[in-house]
């Protein structure tokens, strides 16, 4: 017990004078060459894109992406800027998709008039895209792809 106690302290006061147990040289991949020990200059923003190309979506029930920028959009407790377009309401003048009937549940399965509190702030699901590289390669595989592979008679009838 006495010697548990005496490691704690050393690790605890080394720790306080900002000891650093680090290898020289240790890097972090996500962080590129800088240093553990220094802090890193986070890379500039890119610029999202703008396209207002509808992706497909890889997935039953995917949230789709925000094809357009949304810079300066106000999204608080007062304004919700994306309904001003996606509304149910305003779609015929903006020619923008409605937002899905699911935003107008509750946790129980009720249709409600208007949105639901918990579908109030889109960009917990939705979100704008990037052009980037991905930082690590993807592995996944389209569901109707597995099914093919499967010779599911289901996914002959997607084709």
């Amino acid at each position: 017990m006495r010697c548990a106690l005496a490691v704690i302290f050393v690790l605890v006061s080394t720790a306080a004078l900002g000891g650093s147990h680090f290898p020289p040289g240790h890097v972090d991949r996500m962080r590129g060459m800088t240093p553990i020990t220094d802090e890193a200059t986070p890379p500039p923003f890119v610029d999202p894109d703008d396209s207002s190309v509808r992706r497909a979506r890889n997935y039953a029930m995917q949230p789709p992406v925000i094809p357009h920028k949304i810079d300066g959009y106000q999204l608080d407790t007062h304004v919700n800027r994306c309904m001003f377009c996606h509304a149910r309401t305003r779609v015929e003048d903006s020619k923008a998709p409605m937002i899905s009937v699911t935003h107008f549940m509750n946790r129980d399965g009720n249709f409600l008039a208007e949105l639901s509190p918990r579908q109030y702030f889109c960009l917990q699901c939705h979100v704008p895209q990037v052009p980037l590289a991905p930082l690590v390669e993807s592995q996944f595989v389209d569901v109707d792809v597995l099914l093919r592979r499967a010779g599911s008679p289901s996914a002959t009838l997607r084709e």
